[in-house]
């Protein structure tokens, strides 16, 4: 039986259902093969789209309140973050009315528009604001980097992230033995910037809350995978 908050189980399962959370053999942009995939961008359904900001709202709320995290505005980088901030904004404001009703939200553009309003960011102004980025993964930790880096440059100050799963993976080896221990990009990225960085699902979630929804072999190979991969920190 898992021990899973409701929240975590649901989205899981959504994920799943939704075929957003696939099982099989995928080849890496790091030229792993795993046996797991997950892409946020086939939230595009209502129903799923639901789920996935409900999930976020719950675990932004519950940080919120157990003092892990302060923010006042929710920041989505392009692309994906965009949908899924704006999705987060509107369903934290219906949880709770009370303390996020006026919770507002910011996205930027990949190019600076140089007419009308110009500039780089769409939504409410960062400067003198504390900024929660919103995404989906974090891989390698670039787009983090850019995101804190124009937050910052707005004058915003950047409060933590939260992303929908930290897969819990070594970076790969600068020498390509992926055999030596290794810290996660999420690891690295919350050490450089002394950041709190929450997941709504890790890869240990996945592999609790998964028993019963897919088959034995799919579970034993994740777990293999996890076992090969799994970052020191």
């Amino acid at each position: 039986m898992s021990n899973l908050p409701q929240y975590k189980k649901d989205f899981l399962k959504s994920a799943i259902d939704g075929n957003i959370l696939k099982f099989g053999s995928f080849l890496l942009k790091s030229g792993r093969t795993s046996p797991y995939f997950f892409n946020a961008g086939d939230f595009y359904r209502a129903d799923l789209l639901n789920s996935i900001a409900t999930a976020y709202a719950q675990n932004i709320a519950e940080h919120r309140s157990a003092g892990a995290l302060d923010f006042d505005i929710i920041f989505g980088p392009a692309y994906k973050g965009i949908p899924l901030a704006t999705a987060a904004t509107i369903r934290l404001g219906q949880l709770d009315p009370a303390r996020y009703s006026s919770l507002e939200y910011s996205f930027d553009r990949k190019e600076a528009k140089d007419h009308g309003e110009g500039g780089n960011i769409v939504g409410a102004p960062l400067k003198g604001k504390r900024v929660l980025i919103v995404d989906d993964v974090i891989t390698a930790g670039t787009a983090k980097r850019e995101a804190i880096a124009k937050i910052e440059k707005e004058g915003g100050i950047v409060a933590g992230i939260v992303v929908a799963l930290d897969r819990m993976e070594k970076l790969p080896a600068k020498d390509g033995d992926d055999s030596k221990p290794g810290p996660s990009a999420l690891g690295e990225l919350k050490k450089e910037y002394n950041l709190p960085i929450f997941a709504i699902l890790t890869l240990d979630d996945i592999i609790e809350g998964i028993k019963g929804l897919v088959g034995e072999e799919d579970i034993k190979r994740t777990e293999e995978y996890r076992e090969k991969y799994k970052a020191t920190d």
